[in-house]
């Protein structure tokens, strides 16, 4: 009979790791209470200017009074759906293109070239000219955001693809795999780590583009309500704005951790 019962010094481990996993919780939690509870006192004292820097208080009222008007919950999924939209197409062509490099050497080395100045390009100056292309609208906003995104994409991927062990290709070649069959078993599966880092680069980028094309475009949207508010002098609303859109692309980065965690096993 196997013994499967855990022995005393493998209990001792798990209970030491979950014990430094919840103080890192705690900590991480005391930090951001002590950092509220600072900002509130500091101005409420006047230490710091509560007109420049707003107030947690102010905020938290400035939330309860845009969600009994109905606007914040309204801008709030605009932007999320923006950037969803952004963050999946970018990502899935990004990859899609890469995978065509890779299969074509030569089609690599032609677009190199083009692949490097586009990557150093800001893609932010392209802004005005795909609203002129596409239109005043949402469908520009998603597009700057699949910008912004793509080209790193498709260099991060084929990274990835170009740094799978050669010695392991060779190994497949010699049981008669053609380049499909090694993209298929061999480069996609060790390339996986190099694809979730390149989903969780994706966030960011895919935030920082939506919210460009709404300071430019949008007429709703978290990024929207950012430039309103500073408009009319708003800090609070700013602020919210700022918060909201801090907490989402942190669950959306933890969402990807967690595909991470599970299929890199």
């Amino acid at each position: 009979m196997i013994n499967n019962t855990p022995s005393k010094e493998h209990l001792e481990y798990i209970s030491k790791i979950k014990r430094r996993n919840t103080l890192i919780t705690l900590c991480r939690i005391l930090i951001l209470i002590i950092f509220i509870a600072q900002w509130e006192i500091t101005a409420r004292l006047n230490i710091v200017d509560p007109f420049l820097v707003s107030q947690p208080s102010k905020i938290v009222t400035t939330f309860f009074k845009l969600m009994q008007e109905g606007h914040l919950l309204r801008h709030t999924y605009v932007t999320c759906i923006e950037t969803i939209i952004g963050f999946i197409s970018g990502t899935i062509i990004g990859t899609l293109i890469a995978i065509i490099l890779w299969l074509s050497d030569f089609i690599n080395k032609v677009l190199e070239p083009y692949l490097v100045v586009l990557n150093a390009l800001p893609k932010i100056a392209l802004g005005p000219i795909l609203i002129f292309w596409v239109g005043n609208g949402q469908p520009a906003i998603i597009i700057i955001a699949l910008t912004i995104s793509l080209i790193v994409t498709i260099i991060s991927v084929l990274t990835g693809f170009n740094d799978v062990d050669e010695d392991m290709i060779k190994l497949v070649k010699t049981f008669g795999a053609n380049k499909y069959q090694i993209l298929k078993y061999v480069v996609l599966p060790h390339s996986l780590p190099a694809i979730i880092s390149t989903l969780k680069i994706n966030v960011g980028l895919s935030w920082v583009g939506v919210i460009v094309g709404e300071f430019l475009v949008a007429k709703e949207g978290l990024g929207f309500l950012i430039v309103f508010g500073g408009q009319v002098a708003q800090l609070d609303m700013v602020m919210l704005s700022i918060i909201i859109l801090s907490i989402i692309a942190y669950i959306m980065y933890a969402i990807v951790s967690k595909i991470e965690s599970k299929y890199i096993k």
